[in-house]
């Protein structure tokens, strides 16, 4: 019986692999394009139009200032990302450094297969990278504030959740999603090996 592989010994996914998925991943409409049908372009763009971002958000998007690229782990006919998925869009039109791609979960099953969240294959999940393609940290495939909703749904009044009202339920998402897109920036700002590559 053989023992279990040391964790030095198990190969981390390398920056070539990420760079080549992000490549390989498609902008918003060219994915829609691409993997959608009609209808389903119609439910994506309609989501678009309902998001907004505040003055705040808009600000703080607006100062970053280290490249992010983006690959988002999606499908077209998930309900999830519907309603996760072009949030990013408004942030990457707030911040030039942001890079947003998607990428088909069926696409490249050993990038999906790196992306599972307990277990399973989930989508929307979103892998941060570095500017030249290091996994900074993946994400997914519902926010707290989208879970809290659900357990308040599914586990009734006996689990207590801290939940938004329905009214605020965009908003609620817009900044969950907005604190792991700040936490990466700052990781990446912070980064002694980028400062040094920046002079900064």
């Amino acid at each position: 019986m053989s023992s279990p592989a040391e964790p030095s010994m198990i190969a981390a996914p390398s920056p070539e692999l990420w760079q080549s998925a992000f490549e390989q991943a498609l902008p918003y409409d060219a994915f829609l394009e691409q993997h959608a049908t009609p209808d389903q372009r119609e439910r994506w763009n309609a989501f678009r139009s309902k998001v907004s971002l505040t003055a705040e958000q808009t600000e703080l998007l607006g100062s970053f200032t280290r490249r992010m690229p983006v690959v988002v782990l999606a499908g077209a006919w998930c309900g999830d990302c519907v309603n996760q998925c072009p949030i990013f869009e408004h942030f990457a039109a707030a911040c030039p450094q942001i890079e947003v791609r998607y990428l088909d979960r069926d696409v490249r099953p050993e990038v999906a297969a790196l992306l599972k969240v307990c277990g399973g294959n989930r989508v929307p999940v979103v892998q941060f990278l570095s500017e030249d393609y290091h996994p900074i940290l993946f994400y997914g495939d519902k926010t707290l504030a989208a879970y809290r909703a659900v357990a308040a749904a599914q586990l009734g009044p006996s689990c207590p959740t801290g939940l938004v009202h329905a009214d605020d339920s965009i908003a609620a998402v817009v900044a969950d999603w907005l604190e792991e897109f700040e936490r990466v920036q700052l990781i990446l700002r912070l980064s002694g090996r980028l400062r040094q590559l920046h002079g900064d």
